[in-house]
């Protein structure tokens, strides 16, 4: 008999398959997996990079504070012109301050500024050479993100640790009382010294100033985002203080339903809930009621609690604004006159109590 001439060559199983023309041909082996060590390679590259780019913006700042005796923190360099970023409890009642540079020079440095209900503090420094590090845009910090954090835990200058951002929105209380929202939580190691050090992504900028770390639990540290450094920064530069105006409520960020973003044109899809309205202040003065949405203020869009506090600022002070509400379904606008609240009281939460 005549083999036919599909099968030739063939033999056994494999005749028999290639003759079933309804079977699916077996898929290709996997690509094997990446080992251990190129993936170690890759994430130690990255740490390597960005302690490269901001560990020589890095400081150690030493205090000397009468009855407290002798404290450090850490600092960082956010102009050319020496004004350092650290936190406003590590020169808290300071006489003199210190500061040594990572190439080794100690310069003395001045209080520009500082503001205890966000934990932020800018100093000032005059020496040649120096190098600045880039604040980014904390609205854009993931979790699982890589996160590097660079100091002088217990004096150990330019000591790096690195892991993840484990979570965003945080609330603490600074030491003035006050909460503080738009916290960031990572579990790079953190220890007393490490305050007022950078937070760094993947790509060298400053994502967070760290602040505060929960003992005796592990891995559980936090740091003021970089948008709230930003603003609180510029403002201690210009004036030394943060004036800020209240109209009177707490508040928390909400996504708003597309229909009715659609339905009324909103820019955003976002706004600021109204949880509570503090009795006498003006927001209830104007109306305002717990479950509004506050969505613009002066004609421009809010989206967040950090766009409400940017808004209200010295200049708002006694100043009629229309402010603009979701209540429902319904889009309301009534006018609102903020107040001026005392600095010892100022709340970063939303900049509004």
């Amino acid at each position: 008999m005549k083999i036919p001439a599909i099968a030739q060559g063939l033999r056994g199983p494999q005749w028999i398959r290639a003759r079933n023309s309804d079977e699916t041909p077996p898929s290709p082996p996997p690509a094997p997996a990446p080992d251990d060590a190129s993936l170690l390679d890759t994430y130690s590259q990255t740490i390597a990079a960005v302690v490269n780019r901001v560990a020589s913006s890095v400081v150690n700042v030493r205090v000397t504070a009468g009855e407290r005796g002798q404290g450090t923190g850490s600092g960082f360099l956010i102009a050319r012109d020496g004004f350092i970023l650290t936190n406003s409890h590590v020169v808290h009642g300071a006489q003199a301050l210190e500061v040594t540079l990572h190439d080794a020079r100690v310069v003395p440095a001045q209080l520009v500024g500082a503001d205890p209900d966000t934990d932020l503090a800018v100093i000032r420094i005059d020496a040649p050479d120096l190098q600045h590090v880039r604040l980014a845009d904390s609205v854009g910090i993931r979790v699982g993100q890589i996160a590097v954090a660079i100091g002088s835990p217990y004096g150990f200058h330019q000591t790096v640790t690195a892991g993840i951002v484990s979570a965003l929105g945080r609330t603490m209380r600074a030491e003035s009382g006050r909460l503080m929202d738009d916290i960031i939580q990572t579990d790079a190691a953190l220890n007393p010294g490490n305050s007022g050090g950078p937070l760094v992504n993947s790509a060298g900028e400053v994502i967070g100033v760290n602040t505060a770390v929960i003992l005796p639990a592990q891995g559980i540290c936090f740091a003021i985002a970089s948008n709230t450094a930003q603003f609180v920064a510029a403002w201690l530069i210009k004036d030394g203080r943060i004036r800020r105006s209240s109209i009177g409520v707490a508040g928390q960020n909400v996504p708003l339903h597309p229909r009715v973003v659609r339905f009324h044109k909103l820019p955003r899809d976002r706004g600021v809930l109204v949880a509570e309205v503090e009795p006498q202040s003006p927001a209830e003065q104007a109306g305002l009621r717990e479950g509004d949405i506050i969505a613009g203020f002066k004609g421009q869009p809010i989206a967040t609690i950090d766009d409400l506090h940017k808004r209200l600022v010295a200049d708002e002070i006694g100043v009629p604004s229309p402010l603009l509400l979701l209540r429902g379904t319904e889009k309301i606008f009534v006018m609102v006159v903020p107040r001026e609240l005392p600095s010892s009281q100022t709340n970063i939460r939303e900049a509004l109590r």
